[in-house]
């Protein structure tokens, strides 16, 4: 504790208070400070959540370790579209663990956390859910590029590809420590937030602002990719000539635009609104009450992503017959005629001009 003395009694009083940081004192000592719930037992309640959150999390970790299995054992999906999607189930993987390591750390265990544990907590589900979110926002960039482009794959050289791939690590690795480096409220009681009882409330708002740019960003660009496809598919179905495979890819394109919109504005919007009111102080508003709901919520897109962007791909699905299936197909090779057939068809349709895009993205 700092003995700070001035001429003013009082005002060496508030000093010292001001400056004094609270780093040996307990986990349980800043819930009390915010008045969120420190339960020492296991209620009907928390045993639910866990239970779901676990299951959740397992699913998400089965789902996109398929998907990263499936980028790398597939050439055909060595392109910076599949790397972007791989890295997003990487992302997603990473909110998979770090959600799951939340489950064992909550409930009457966070009383047991040291200050040191607590924030690892935290910046897990900070990073992984900040690198999912901006890996979301450089799919729909790349989308947009070869959508206006009238391409199948991005020009993107692999080299800016892993550089672009390394940036979106390092800004969520900067985002989820920070406040373990300083953004924190350990120094300034009066501005710890309630849902965080350790970060700072101004570290609140400015993360939920972030997020809340970014997903309109995606907002605007998947709704000038609909608009576009809508239009193209207007002009083209007044010829009679164009090929019908563009047709179905174009339709496919449009709903599953349509899916990724929604998936993304339903499951990340409540809880970015939620930290927002928290982080501006909104005495009015029980954020409390929805805490765990929301987070969940935005772990499940996790697992909506890899449903979304890749179990809509053809291919896609056959690489993962054939590793869900190994066993009983380990002395049969993969037969090459599916795939010099779609490859001649794609071939055939660029040869008569007509766009295609793959149907997951």
């Amino acid at each position: 504790m700092l003995n700070v003395r001035f001429g003013c009694g009082g005002c060496a009083s508030r000093t010292a208070a001001m400056k004094h940081c609270f780093y040996n004192e307990t986990v349980g000592f800043f819930y009390n400070n915010s008045r969120k719930e420190l339960t020492t037992y296991w209620r009907t309640k928390d045993v639910l959540v866990v239970a779901l959150g676990l299951t959740v999390s397992v699913i998400v970790l089965l789902t996109n370790l398929l998907v990263i299995t499936a980028i790398i054992i597939n050439r055909r999906f060595h392109y910076p579209i599949y790397y972007l999607l791989g890295n997003l189930a990487a992302a997603d993987l990473f909110a998979g663990i770090a959600y799951m390591f939340l489950m064992f750390h909550t409930g009457p265990r966070t009383a047991e956390l040291s200050l040191k544990t607590w924030f690892i907590r935290q910046s897990l589900l900070d990073t992984s859910l900040t690198a999912s979110v901006v890996n979301l926002l450089a799919i729909a960039v790349e989308r947009h590029q070869t959508v206006f482009t009238m391409q199948l794959h991005s020009k993107m050289s692999n080299q800016r590809v892993m550089i672009l791939i390394f940036c979106i690590w390092v800004t969520a690795l900067l985002l989820g420590l920070i406040p373990s480096y300083g953004w924190h409220c350990l120094c300034a009681l009066e501005k710890c937030s309630s849902m965080a009882p350790l970060y700072s409330r101004s570290y609140l708002t400015f993360w939920a602002i972030s997020n809340l740019v970014i997903f309109l960003i995606m907002v605007v660009v998947y709704t000038h990719i609909f608009i576009y496809v809508k239009r193209k598919m207007t002009r083209m179905s007044k010829h009679t000539s164009f090929h019908p495979r563009y047709k179905e890819t174009m339709i496919s394109l449009v709903k599953t635009v349509t899916i990724i919109l929604s998936a993304f504005v339903i499951c990340w919007t409540p809880g970015q609104v939620v930290l927002l009111l928290d982080g501006l102080g909104c005495k009015s508003c029980n954020v409390l009450a929805v805490e765990k709901y929301v987070l969940l919520l935005a772990e499940i897109n996790s697992l909506i992503n890899a449903i979304v962007y890749s179990y809509r791909d053809n291919e896609m699905r056959s690489t993962f017959r054939r590793i869900l299936c190994f066993i009983c197909y380990r002395n049969s090779k993969y037969t090459p005629t599916v795939v010099k057939l779609n490859t001649t068809d794609r071939r055939t349709l660029s040869q008569n001009g007509h766009f295609t895009v793959d149907s997951s993205i």
